[in-house]
């Protein structure tokens, strides 16, 4: 059995997984044409695609992801204005890094819950979206302490030398 075969509906499925498959593959004119994206990508090529549109979708929709790139900016600037050692910029870009990607795992579980759950309130679909939240949390707060300790000290100097 092919991948695209093992997807579709059949008579041997519940009701209620037929329509969850009803609604993954139903067109949605709210969102950017993607055709058959439940297929695996054909290509290396179109494998950047399909991750950068994610990271696309993350930018033009999530405003924490926005605030995060902002910072992200910021910070990477500020370490290139203070020379910082190469491995403290490293440590600074993966921080960011790790922030971001996060956020975009915490952008995809929330899709996904509220996928499942749609309009209704559930208590586990509350607990996932608050965990995930949580964990963009930490690593934030986590991003400013790394920063904190790399950053502040080299621009202390520089601006006591003002």
């Amino acid at each position: 059995m092919t991948y695209p075969q093992q997807l579709a509906p059949n008579a041997e499925v519940t009701p209620s997984v037929s329509s969850l498959f009803s609604l993954l593959t139903a067109a949605d004119p709210d969102r950017p044409n993607r055709d058959l994206a439940w297929k695996v990508a054909a290509n290396l090529f179109l494998s950047f695609k399909y991750a950068w549109a994610g990271v696309r979708y993350a930018f033009i929709t999530q405003r924490n992801f926005r605030i995060h790139v902002a910072i992200a900016t910021t910070a990477i600037s500020l370490g290139l204005f203070l020379s910082i050692s190469t491995l403290e910029m490293a440590i600074i870009g993966l921080t960011c890094a790790l922030v971001m990607v996060l956020e975009l795992l915490n952008t995809a579980i929330e899709s996904v819950v509220d996928l499942t759950v749609q309009k209704s309130y559930h208590e586990l679909a509350k607990i996932a979206k608050d965990c995930a939240a949580g964990a963009v949390l930490i690593s934030a707060i986590a991003a400013v302490f790394v920063a904190g300790l790399i950053l502040v000290p080299p621009l202390m100097t520089r601006l006591l030398l003002l």
